[in-house]
């Protein structure tokens, strides 16, 4: 279509000897939010269950008075909690940053274990999950039976070496393909991954293991901390760990831990992608 673009409040009027027609342009915008997903099957939409993205959606789509349709960082599985996440959403109104009451609006709308955070607006090809340069992932072990921990920690009986736990994790930093933690049959088209860091921690009956990396699999987190736990509790060897890192064959390493003991805690992006980088939220960690 050719023609000459003349810009009008709210967005352009394309003229030519055919059509005049104004077109609305879309702003883009980063939406932060926690969650508890006990009661959740997941992020995204799917079929006859109740999913995050699904809530978010809604919430948006209501309150901003426009269908609003999410994409978000990446998918988490059903139970999996998030202090942070990020989906990006596209409106035709510019100035949803700037609305202070916005936030609270959506969490008056929002359930109890959904909560927004904050929205900032973006750059147009800002992407909330081919974006982001790492993600932090925190698994949660409790040695001590306690009923308010029960469904946000994995409950274990028994001597868990925690030197031994460290020592697996320097083992497991040696090396970039984690296909032997990658979910069977996933769409990941390289199980290369970059792991920054990744450490366990011990104080007061918890052992709390965090991982960050610049992109992780379907499952990896907890098919991780499952064998680790194997690992530690003296049911295989660290060289029978690092054996199947090397095997590249899901079959060989341990259960994945449970859902329930996972959270994701933080994703990081280049500032330039933001209009305005003092916009954004900062992560709580309780």
């Amino acid at each position: 279509m050719t023609g000459r673009w003349l810009p009008v409040a709210g967005g352009l009027i394309l003229l030519n000897s055919y059509i005049c027609r104004k077109i609305r342009v879309k702003t883009r915008y980063f939406i932060f939010i926690s969650y508890k997903g006990t009661s959740y099957h997941g992020w995204q939409v799917q079929p006859n269950s109740v999913t995050i993205q699904q809530i978010i959606d809604s919430a948006l789509t209501t309150i901003l008075n426009e269908n609003i349709s999410t994409t978000g960082a990446g998918r988490t599985d059903a139970g999996v909690h998030a202090l942070v996440f990020c989906a990006h959403f596209d409106s035709l109104s510019s100035d949803l940053a700037e609305k202070k009451n916005l936030v609270f609006r959506l969490n008056r709308f929002l359930p109890n274990d959904i909560s927004v955070s904050g929205i900032s607006r973006v750059l147009p090809d800002a992407h909330a999950r081919f974006s982001a340069v790492s993600r932090t992932y925190r698994y949660n072990v409790s040695t001590v039976k306690n009923p308010f921990l029960d469904d946000s920690s994995w409950f274990i009986h028994g001597k868990i070496d925690i030197n031994i736990l460290n020592r697996a994790c320097r083992i497991l930093m040696k090396y970039s393909d984690f296909t032997s933690f990658s979910k069977l049959h996933s769409d990941a088209k390289t199980n290369v991954c970059t792991i920054y860091s990744a450490a366990w921690e011990e104080n007061d009956g918890k052992l709390v293991f965090t991982i960050k990396a610049d992109r992780f699999l379907r499952n990896m987190v907890r098919a991780i901390a499952g064998t680790m736990i194997e690992a530690g509790s003296g049911k295989i060897s660290l060289k029978e760990f690092e054996e199947i890192i090397r095997a590249k064959d899901r079959c060989r390493a341990g259960k994945s831990a449970p859902a329930k003991g996972l959270f994701l805690v933080d994703i990081e992006y280049p500032g330039e992608i933001f209009y305005r980088r003092e916009s954004l939220p900062v992560p709580y960690f309780p």
